[in-house]
């Protein structure tokens, strides 16, 4: 038996052939008294492990340049004073409103060594201790404690946060981080609460088919205190101050706090990001959230109906989260905000899709889920202003938001090439599964639901506009998903058919029967987005045929559902076809065409298009059974009728003659 060279001996051991000597090993010579000399360069700095690992990092600075009068303000305030207002500003927020002061409060992360090998921050002590110390007549264990502060900290230390402390935090192939939002992976709008007091009761829309259901302002009270104990009594919670809408004139100054490195990376990723000279005046916010999503509500307390309870308090200018760490409440909770201050503004705020062309022609695009909305707007051959949600003022079109947050069920590289490649770095993947030893992800895969998402700035889309702001929009494009398929590909709208139909908010959903007969079903969002809006339908809806009406805008109506025949016997329009429509429309070349108007809804509708089969532009013609189109077009004429019920008591106007021209522009049979 042999082993390389060796050969067995008796002994079961190996001896080896007397052959040549290895050669020597030889090395420079000796300088001096040395033993051995290291030329790979020279030693680093340190002295022990921690003094090296605190080499790595450097003190961040300012990106951008600060501006004459910002830098004779800033040279005024020393560094350390700045801390200081910063973290009594923090303090305030986390204030018990039954103690005289807000808990003793410091920067920094209380498991990051410091030099000396301690985990507290050198500052906790002294001066800054007599700051937060509590009234002495009111102190309890969480006031003797420190809250550390981790504040606007980066993706990257937002990662090491989330992987280090949060279960269920993974980095996937693609480098985004894969995040669960816990039992809860969608809004709970029947646990979201208004606070209805002298300020609300006649500003807000409450009563029959309005999204805001009533609390008082003791219950939010009860409810901010149980947030607030809960914050205080972490060791350390995340604090983000940021920015809504990218009009520098209206924007609002938002500070969320929680208690999870998701949910801060979330608002990071959706809200607009300060530049470092903006966060040392940033100030007092203008609206605060208190996201204490792990820790329930008390069932116990008026109002509650579940674990879970969404709390906007407008004239207090908080919103409370209890029972839900699903982190779109958080961006939806800001947008209806922004429902109630813009419009105070004379500023209207939409949910809506937003592109402009290199000409600079702007387009809004309205709609519910699976209309197209994202598909449509998102064109390479025009520049991405947002996804979402928007503000139209006296100047223009403006984005509220810093950030995308895309479904990601079924997702592909070849249907949405610009949300895959989103998905990076930086971006928080929201209750997807992926392989456990690949971490690839499994778009296809609802094992967690079917409500998986992907938040990611807005600088993520190659195309995006940034600053992202445009002029006033030229087409206002409503879409719906007619299942029913009597609505035409494209109709041209006046202004009473545009305030009406975007007040309606009508697409078709497809719902299947345990038979297995499938028929559509109509839904009706007021104004594209009933579960955020605050005011009265009517109000945004003149607000947007004021605007139209003054920048000469034009209405559109195009159904991405079904031609000749309703869902099982017609067939989905196809998107090439939708698509070219979209472009006639960019391009102004639609308004030239020939018109003629259809029945029961009174649409004009053009009779051709370049590129598209002159029969499906009037559904008439794609049908082969005439007497069905016609009881269906009957038939989802009354859904609409019977919808708008709601609001055809609403005036408009000292004489009420818009609301007539509103209930005049709908179905007339």
């Amino acid at each position: 038996m042999s082993a390389g060279n060796g050969n067995a001996n008796g002994d079961g051991g190996f001896s080896f052939p007397k052959g040549p000597a290895m050669p020597k090993i030889t090395t420079g010579a000796k300088r001096g008294s040395e033993i051995c000399h290291d030329d790979s360069g020279p030693t680093v700095k340190a002295t022990t492990i921690d003094e090296l690992h605190s080499l790595q990092k450097k003190r961040s600075a300012p990106t951008t340049p600060i501006n004459q009068s910002g830098a004779a303000a800033f040279a005024a305030v020393s560094e350390e004073e700045r801390q200081k207002i910063q973290l009594q500003s923090i303090s305030a927020s986390l204030a018990s409103l039954t103690r005289e002061s807000g808990p003793k409060v410091v920067r920094g992360d209380p498991a990051e060594k410091k030099a000396d090998g301690s985990t507290t921050p050198a500052y906790a002590h002294g001066q800054h201790h007599s700051i937060f110390s509590p009234d002495l007549g009111a102190v309890s264990d969480s006031s003797l404690k420190f809250t550390h502060v981790l504040y606007n900290l980066s993706p990257a230390e937002l990662y090491e946060q989330a992987i280090k402390y949060e279960k269920g935090s993974f980095i996937t192939s693609n480098g985004a981080l894969a995040t669960l939002s816990g039992a809860k992976t969608g809004r709970a709008p029947r646990d979201k609460r208004v606070v209805r007091d002298a300020t609300t009761e006649g500003e807000l829309w409450w009563g029959k088919g309005s999204p805001n259901i009533e609390m008082d302002e003791h219950t939010f009270m009860v409810n901010r205190e149980r947030a607030v104990d809960y914050l205080n009594s972490l060791e350390k919670v995340f604090v983000n101050d940021q920015y809504l809408n990218w009009d520098p004139e209206n924007r609002i100054k938002v500070r969320i706090v929680s208690a999870r490195a998701y949910h801060s990376l979330f608002m990071h990723n959706m809200c607009i990001r300060p530049t470092p000279e903006e966060l040392e005046s940033f100030g007092t916010p203008d609206f605060t959230i208190y996201n204490a999503g792990q820790f329930p509500c008390n069932r116990y307390t008026h109002y509650m109906t579940s674990s879970t309870s969404v709390d906007l308090n407008l004239s207090r200018r908080e919103m409370v989260i209890l029972g839900t760490q699903y982190a779109g409440e958080m961006k939806k909770g800001l947008f209806s905000v922004m429902h109630y201050l813009m419009p105070k503004r004379r500023i209207l705020s939409l949910h809506s899709g937003c592109n402009m062309g290199k000409d600079g022609d702007v387009a809004l695009f309205f709609g519910l889920s699976g209309t197209g909305k994202t598909t449509l707007s998102t064109d390479h051959n025009r520049y991405l202003i947002g996804d979402d949600e928007h503000c139209w003022t006296e100047t223009g079109v403006s984005n509220i938001e810093g950030g995308c947050y895309a479904k990601c069920v079924d997702l592909s590289r070849e249907k949405e090439p610009d949300i895959w490649n989103a998905i990076k770095f930086g971006t928080v993947l929201e209750n997807v599964v992926f392989d456990e030893h690949t971490r690839e992800v499994d778009y296809s895969d609802k094992s967690v639901t079917e409500n998986t998402r992907a938040a990611y700035p807005i600088e993520f889309i190659p195309n995006a506009k940034i600053p992202c702001v445009g002029p006033h929009p030229k087409n206002v494009i409503l879409l719906a998903c007619d299942a029913f398929g009597v609505l035409p590909p494209v109709s041209k709208l006046n202004l009473a058919q545009t305030m009406y139909h975007f007040i309606s908010g009508y697409t078709a959903l497809v719902a299947g029967t345990e038979d297995g007969i499938k028929e559509p079903t109509a839904t009706f969002s007021a104004c594209f987005g009933a579960a955020f809006i605050m005011l009265h339908p009517t109000k945004y809806a003149a607000m947007l045929a004021e605007k139209m009406k003054s920048q000469g805008a034009t209405g559109w109506l195009v159904n991405t559902g079904w031609s000749g025949g309703s869902y099982g016997v017609g067939n989905r329009i196809k998107l090439a076809y939708t698509r070219k429509i979209i472009d006639a429309i960019h391009s102004g070349s639609l308004l030239k065409a020939n018109y003629k108007k259809t029945d029961i809804f009174g649409f004009e509708i053009p009779t051709e298009i370049e590129g598209i089969p002159s029969e499906i532009l009037d559904p008439v013609n794609s049908w082969s059974d005439k007497k069905a189109h016609k009881e269906t077009l009957l038939k989802l004429g009354g859904l609409f009728k019977k919808n708008f019920e709601t609001f055809a008591s609403h005036k408009i106007g000292v004489d009420g003659k818009l609301t007539e021209e509103i209930l005049a522009a709908g179905p007339i049979f």
